[in-house]
C-alpha cells in the first residue's frame, strides 16, 4: 500500500505525511516496510538504518525494484476490498485489474 492509500482509508484530516510519521513510531510487529510512496519507492532512507533496509525486506518477499529503486505499483499495489460501492468509486488508487478482482 502507499501512504496516500492509507490516508484515504483513514479519512479527512489524514495526509500521506501524517501516515509516515505514525508508521515511523509504530509498535514492533507492524509491517511498516510494506508501505511505499506514490512513486513505488521506499521513503525510509533517512529514517531507518541501514538506508536500504526496507527495500531489502520487500525483495525478500518477492518485490522487484528497478534500477531507480522503484517497484511497479501496477503489479505490487494492494487494493483492499471496500465495504461499499461508493467508497470504491472514490478511490484514487483503483486500477483496471482491481475491477476484475485480481488480488495483489
Amino acid at each position: 500500500m502507499t501512504y496516500g492509500q492509507i490516508a484515504e482509508l483513514l479519512g479527512e484530516g489524514y495526509t500521506p505525511r501524517t501516515v509516515g510519521f505514525v508508521m515511523h513510531n509504530s509498535p514492533d510487529g507492524t509491517p511498516w516496510h510494506r508501505v511505499l510512496n506514490a512513486q513505488g519507492k521506499c521513503s525510509t532512507g533517512r529514517v531507518v538504518l541501514p538506508h536500504d533496509k526496507q527495500q531489502r525486506m520487500l525483495e525478500q518477499e518477492g518485490v522487484v525494484f528497478d534500477k531507480n529503486a522503484r517497484c511497479d505499483l501496477q503489479t505490487y499495489l494492494h487494493i483492499p476490498k471496500t465495504r461499499s460501492k461508493k467508497s470504491e468509486e472514490a478511490s484514487l488508487y483503483k486500477s483496471k485489474s482491481s475491477a476484475r478482482g485480481r488480488k495483489r
